[in-house]
């Protein structure tokens, strides 16, 4: 029954997101299976909560439902480790969970962000290691946060690396070329086109950041 209620609240999250094509994955072979009619309910109190995510599932243009065993579903297990840490005194503690649509991947807005007057996201810290110098107005706390940053960064002429803990060096890029290496990325010019995950994965082997 407690399965049951995950998807009904999973399938009604989706709903309200605007999602028309689901995966849905789960490690109970008993509710997958029943879900695509596959095995037969015998549960009388189970019957009403698959009638209302078969209901749910009209809503969507394509779903499918996923048998996967419990040893491999770790995001599962991470997630009911976390769970087991929490501790609820009250009901007010309990808040609900603020998610979000981005018409375009995380990395992309990052990229897309404009620098202001005309200098890098890394300005403060190229000005730190280059002279030692803070920026204006920075309080004790901030040049501390500097100064700690600033660790991981060498600078060779004018071009500023971020060394990764394997003492790999990245070189940092400000916003016109990170777009450049993205769409170079995207259009195949260094392999075959790319999904987000892989072509981040890209970007960092040759060594940009």
């Amino acid at each position: 029954m407690t399965e049951y209620k995950a998807y009904i609240m999973g399938h009604r999250t989706a709903i309200e997101c605007k999602i028309k094509t689901l995966e849905v994955y789960g490690d109970s072979a008993l509710v997958i299976y029943q879900l695509r009619g596959e095995w037969e309910i015998r549960d009388a109190k189970l019957i009403n909560y698959r009638r209302l995510v078969l209901g749910l599932v009209e809503e969507f243009d394509d779903i499918t439902f996923n048998y996967l065993p419990r040893d491999e579903n770790q995001i599962a297990k991470a997630l009911a480790t976390l769970a087991s840490m929490i501790k609820v005194s009250r009901r007010e503690d309990i808040k609900p969970s603020q998610m979000t649509i981005c018409e375009a991947p995380s990395y992309y807005y990052n990229i897309e962000r404009e620098e202001r007057d005309d200098h890098p996201w890394y300005q403060d810290i190229l000005r730190y290691v280059r002279n030692r110098e803070y920026p204006d107005q920075a309080t004790d706390n901030e040049k501390r946060t500097l100064r700690r940053l600033a660790c991981d960064y060498v600078l060779d002429g004018e071009i500023l690396y971020k060394r990764r803990k394997d003492q790999v060096l990245l070189r940092c890029v400000d916003a016109v070329e990170s777009k450049k290496i993205l769409e170079e990325v995207h259009e195949g010019v260094y392999g075959t086109h790319a999904n987000g995950f892989t072509m981040a994965r890209q970007i960092m082997s040759f060594g940009y950041y």
